[in-house]
């Protein structure tokens, strides 16, 4: 099965090579002194198939006949798909090496295609040329063939034909075979562009990760505290348990509509851009008033003016903040600064220490990570741990954040 169907890729190369070869025949053919283009001049024919593959080799230099060549490849050579550069082919080498592998194919597979149309017709012939009288008289045998021995030869002679036909076309199939992994493997350039693309789509996993961590962790620990302080007082304080039921309500509601978001950044646009979409700044009141803790907030600057890209990261890395704040301390007051100095967006945010600090592991938790994570990714810096009794975060956001 795998030599038929490498034998019909040969025949593809061959089929592919007949616009060139006709072109050649219409240069070549003046200068032999051909009646037509589809004369039996040995000359015309070698001549044209000489033009025809410096053309069919430099057609081959565009991008999209790399995937083009790679499909083929695929289907009917037998080599294993991961063995194949994927896309167009952008690069020089890349180019030089479709090119090469394009005018393997349609040389060899002319040869072969050729010789399958001319041969088999011509041996079967010769292996009934002793069986007819008829057929004898019909081509005309020569007086040198028209012998008892010369024609018991014939059939073995047409036999021997067909089996180095087929043995042929085997060995010219092979040879595609292990020439298309190395013309139309990746090149060093699209190895690292495949690593390039890993990157970005792992960067992009990390960043869903960060979102979800950080909106779905705080409605979670706001969530927790407040059933929590509604049990305590179930029994003796009503009004409070109403309360807090519907704080629950309202800050479920909100996760759900955050987690939308969320999961929007794995929808792609048009142009294939992940879109980028979140709370920013602008929404800090409602962040703050539902967070479960008492904040006291200290705003300086138009906090409007900063991009959107910098304000939806300032507003997961303050969610955060606030997420430990609640999750370590309890409902400990917290003081938050955001501030504008220059070209950067300065977050600042402290809340008093429990008598019973928390446990830091070394390189800090996702959240702490997260946060590190997402000002890394602009360009700026953040860093948090205990100072002086309280817990203290500080982040600088470079306003023309890079990503």
């Amino acid at each position: 099965m795998r030599a038929r169907l490498r034998w019909l890729h040969l025949i593809l190369g061959g089929a592919l090579l007949m616009p060139y070869w006709l072109v050649g025949t219409v240069v070549v053919g003046p200068l032999v002194g051909a009646e037509s283009i589809f004369s039996n001049s040995v000359a015309l024919q070698f001549g044209a198939y000489g033009i025809a593959l410096p053309i069919a080799a430099a057609t081959a230099l565009f991008p999209l006949a790399r995937p083009l060549s790679v499909a083929a490849a695929k289907a009917l050579c037998g080599v294993p798909a991961e063995r194949f550069a994927e896309g167009p082919a952008r690069s020089r080498a890349a180019r030089l090496r479709t090119s090469g592998w394009f005018t393997l194919h349609v040389g060899i597979g002319a040869l072969i295609s050729g010789a399958t149309l001319a041969l088999p017709p011509f041996a079967v012939t010769l292996i009934l040329l002793p069986l007819s009288g008829g057929l004898r008289d019909l081509i005309r045998v020569p007086d040198s063939l028209d012998h008892a021995w010369a024609l018991a030869l014939c059939p073995f002679a047409g036999i021997a034909m067909l089996t180095a036909l087929a043995a042929c076309a085997a060995a010219a199939g092979a040879l595609l075979a292990r020439q298309a992994p190395v013309l139309l493997g990746p090149t060093p350039a699209d190895r690292l562009e495949a690593a390039e693309r890993r990157a970005t789509e792992l960067a992009e996993r990390n960043r869903l990760a960060r979102e979800l961590h950080d909106s779905v962790g705080h409605a979670l620990s706001a969530v927790t505290l407040q059933a929590g302080a509604a049990r305590k007082v179930l029994d003796s304080d009503p009004e409070f348990v109403r309360e807090a039921l519907a704080a629950i309500e309202e800050t479920t509601r909100r996760t759900v509509g955050e987690l939308d978001s969320v999961l929007g950044l794995l929808r792609q646009d048009e142009d294939g851009a992940a879109r980028l979409t979140g709370p920013t700044l602008d929404t800090l009141d409602g962040l703050i008033d539902r967070s479960g803790v008492p904040v006291s907030l200290t705003a300086d600057g138009d906090l409007a003016a900063v991009p959107a890209l910098v304000s939806r990261e300032a507003y997961r890395i303050v969610q955060e903040g606030l997420s430990n704040a609640l999750r370590h301390a309890g409902a400990f007051p917290v003081s938050l600064w955001i501030a504008l100095r220059g070209e950067e967006l300065e977050i600042t945010m402290e809340n008093p220490l429990p008598d019973r600090a928390p446990v830091i592991r070394p390189g800090g938790g996702r959240g702490v990570r997260g946060i590190a994570e997402r000002a890394a990714l602009l360009g700026g810096h953040a860093q948090a741990g205990p100072q002086d009794a309280v817990w203290r975060l500080s982040a600088r956001l470079p306003l023309a954040g890079r990503r």
